[in-house]
């Protein structure tokens, strides 16, 4: 991951870091194409290096220029941002293999091989008392036994996913819907620092982004497919966290339901009931799928039929 340091009254060309320059073309293929931002990660992976795209069109080129000064600006005054490609082999490895990751992630923290073996806890930003009981105390339990606990950060439940497994003294990773140096929501501003210094924040979008109506569902790929399973503890039929377990189930990860959950939402029960999830009453029921899981699995063939053509506007 690059994390790029300056030398005073250098030029940014000189001392940028291959990964910057590589980010800042991806940004620029990302403003150009049309279609979802997997398209931009299939056709540089299919290239080897994002120069030969950009080079197609001057003002593509120019974008790449463009935004090559301001990551050149923003690394330099903020020496704790880092950004991984998918051209980087610490490009996490959960997240390569789903047909729909985005072509780049920004990073504040460290992304490490343990974090293959992790569980996104998700759920409602408004949950009961219960609710949150369940999710901290599966937090604990998951940090405990060595899995990374991924989550949105957002309010509710996200945000005890996190703090319990920070309080357990393990690793978490959060996935923003906003650009990283723009957290949301601000109130977990500190939780996001407290994240960074023993986990990982992530975010896709430019590092100043604010969030929008569709960033978030773009935040919930992420949260999928850079966890081995999703885990919903409360969720109503219409939540984000309902969503990401269709997304999960689409990205061939086991979708985990905590047992009140099943019993208390038809949209859970009868998924449960159609085999596309599992219900879970604690960690002791996890652990061992996880532990299944981690010597089963293999690429993911939702990979094999992605395209990797890149048509620019």
């Amino acid at each position: 991951m690059a994390s790029p340091e300056r030398r005073d009254g250098a030029p940014p060309e000189a001392t940028t870091p291959p990964a910057v320059r590589e980010a800042a073309g991806l940004l620029a293929l990302v403003e150009a194409s049309p279609g979802p931002w997997s398209q931009v990660a299939d056709a540089v992976e299919a290239a080897g290096t994002t120069a030969a795209l950009v080079s197609t069109r001057s003002d593509v080129a120019d974008s790449a220029q463009r935004w090559l000064a301001v990551l050149g600006r923003l690394f330099t005054d903020d020496p704790e941002l880092g950004v991984v490609t998918v051209l980087d082999d610490d490009y996490p490895t959960n997240l390569a293999q789903v047909f729909n990751r985005p072509p780049l992630l920004f990073v504040r923290g460290t992304l490490v091989p343990g974090d293959e073996r992790s569980v996104a806890i998700v759920g409602t930003r408004q949950p009961s008392d219960a609710g949150r009981r369940t999710a901290r105390d599966l937090a604990t339990g998951l940090a405990e036994a060595g899995v990374t606990v991924v989550s949105g950060l957002a309010r509710g439940l996200d945000t005890d996913a996190h703090v319990a497994a920070l309080a357990a003294g393990g690793r978490t990773i959060a996935v923003l819907g906003s650009g990283i140096r723009r957290v949301y929501p601000p109130e977990n501003a500190d939780l996001a620092r407290m994240i960074g210094r023993s986990g990982a924040v992530v975010s896709q979008f430019p590092p100043d982004a604010a969030p929008s109506r569709t960033s978030f569902p773009h935040r919930n790929v992420v949260t999928s497919g850079i966890a081995l399973a999703t885990l919903v503890v409360e969720a109503a039929a219409t939540s984000g966290a309902r969503m990401q377990a269709r997304l999960a189930g689409e990205h061939g990860r086991p979708v985990f339901l905590v047992d009140s959950l099943a019993r208390s939402e038809a949209w859970a029960s009868t998924l449960a009931d159609q085999g596309g999830a599992t219900v879970v009453g604690g960690v002791r029921d996890l652990l061992p799928a996880l532990d299944r899981l981690a010597q089963e699995r293999g690429p993911d063939p939702g990979r094999l039929g992605s395209s990797r053509q890149l048509r620019l506007l």
